[in-house]
């Protein structure tokens, strides 16, 4: 019995020697339309976000509202009281220059005086209206409030005092010159109520310019 040999043939390795770095390498495609999304978003300006503050307890919004009024009250209150002043004392001088019209210089002084008062109110609400802004405490604000009040109703004071003495002393100096003198003392005591009212208006002022409050 004849045997059989199978011959195996042994598998013959190849090798081949490629150089893997100069192989050239695709790049990575972008799709077109992503691509024209990136550049129209490359295109378009950023985007500004406004922030807005949320007011506290001691800055409210309604805060420069009493700011704003005690700049009105300084300047209202005082010419009212300087208009009535400059009104009676004029009706006097009037009424005076009928019988003395050597005099009506001399006994305007009661005229003068009382729209010196109006001048109080105007420096105190030209420097509240300095300091009101919009973000402002309710510390600050109360004290423009009050330093307008101040300067307004101690003119308006004043200037009825003017203008009933002036009034009444230009009429009685018409008869006797001799109370020429009295008169000017009791204006100037009845002038004295609106500067009063005016140094307290400017202290209170600075306090609300100093005020430390941060809004």
């Amino acid at each position: 019995m004849a045997s059989v040999r199978a011959k195996t043939a042994s598998p013959a390795i190849v090798t081949t020697d490629l150089d893997i770095t100069s192989a050239p390498v695709a790049a990575p495609t972008t799709p077109v339309h992503l691509q024209t999304h990136l550049n129209t978003l490359l295109d378009e300006p950023p985007i500004t976000y406004i922030t807005a503050k949320m007011p506290s307890e001691l800055c409210p919004v309604y805060a420069p509202f009493f700011g704003a009024m005690g700049c009105t009250s300084a300047i209202v209150f005082a010419c009212f009281g300087a208009a009535y002043g400059t009104a009676k004392a004029g009706v006097g001088v009037s009424a005076m220059g009928v019988l003395r019209p050597d005099l009506i210089v001399k006994n305007i002084i009661p005229v003068v005086m009382a729209g010196i008062i109006g001048i109080y109110g105007l420096v105190v609400s030209v420097l509240i209206s300095n300091g009101l802004k919009q973000d402002s405490s309710l510390f600050a604000n109360f004290i423009q409030l009050g330093a307008g009040l101040s300067v307004g109703l101690s003119g308006m004071a004043a200037g009825f005092a003017i203008g009933i003495v002036g009034d009444a002393g230009v009429r009685g100096t018409a008869q006797q010159p001799r109370l020429f003198v009295g008169m000017i003392l009791i204006l100037i005591f009845a002038e004295v109520l609106g500067l009063y009212g005016l140094i307290v208006a400017l202290l209170m002022n600075s306090k609300a310019s100093g005020d430390d409050v941060i809004c």
